[in-house]
């Protein structure tokens, strides 16, 4: 589901509308720098931080900085001598998890995507980062679309609107109040999960 908006997967039938318009209809490059991903396994260059973040020098210095704030790196990359010339080694190895995944988080706040896809990019987190990545996602992109396929039922619980999928069929679709209500397979995750 999250490889359509991309057409990585083209649409057999039915149709993917972003802000009224059909990504049928869009060329790859008008549509793919509107969606951002954050993925379960973060990928980073062999190069430095700086091209990790910004590969074709779109932002600036301040820009760069700020994303890194906004993803909780900065003090981090401030405590490194080279700064933002931190040289990343080959997929990020000399960083954790946590810390590929927050560069990850500053690409995508760099980005300003209408549509964040979130898939499971938090199930090796530290729960610490967890809830940094969460309160970022929460104010950083308020007024984006973002799909999220969680790890854990709490991060969504708060969301607009659930899917609830049952052997690849649209079995439940509504805000997250409504399906507790209706005590059907949501509710069952989310008694399970302790959240209800």
């Amino acid at each position: 589901m999250t490889l359509c908006p991309f057409r990585i997967l083209e649409a057999a039938e039915g149709e993917i509308r972003i802000d009224g318009l059909n990504v049928a209809d869009m060329g790859l490059h008008d549509l793919r720098p509107q969606l951002t991903v954050i993925p379960q396994d973060p990928i980073l260059f062999s190069a430095s931080l700086r091209t990790n973040l910004d590969p074709f020098g779109y932002y600036s210095e301040a820009d760069l900085w700020r994303a890194l704030e906004l993803s909780h790196l900065h003090t981090f990359v401030g405590s490194q001598p080279e700064g933002l010339d931190f040289q990343c080694s080959e997929g990020g190895e000399n960083l954790s998890v946590g810390q590929r995944q927050l560069v990850c988080l500053a690409r995508a706040v760099l980005r300003r995507s209408c549509i964040l896809v979130l898939d499971e990019a938090t199930a090796a987190m530290d729960l610490e980062t967890d809830d940094l990545i969460w309160a970022t996602v929460r104010t950083q992109f308020e007024n984006c679309t973002v799909l999220t396929i969680p790890h854990w039922l709490d991060t969504i619980i708060d969301y607009t609107r659930v899917l609830v999928l049952d052997r690849g069929t649209v079995a439940e679709f509504d805000s997250p109040a409504n399906l507790i209500a209706a005590r059907g397979i949501f509710y069952g995750m989310a008694r399970d999960a302790g959240l209800v």
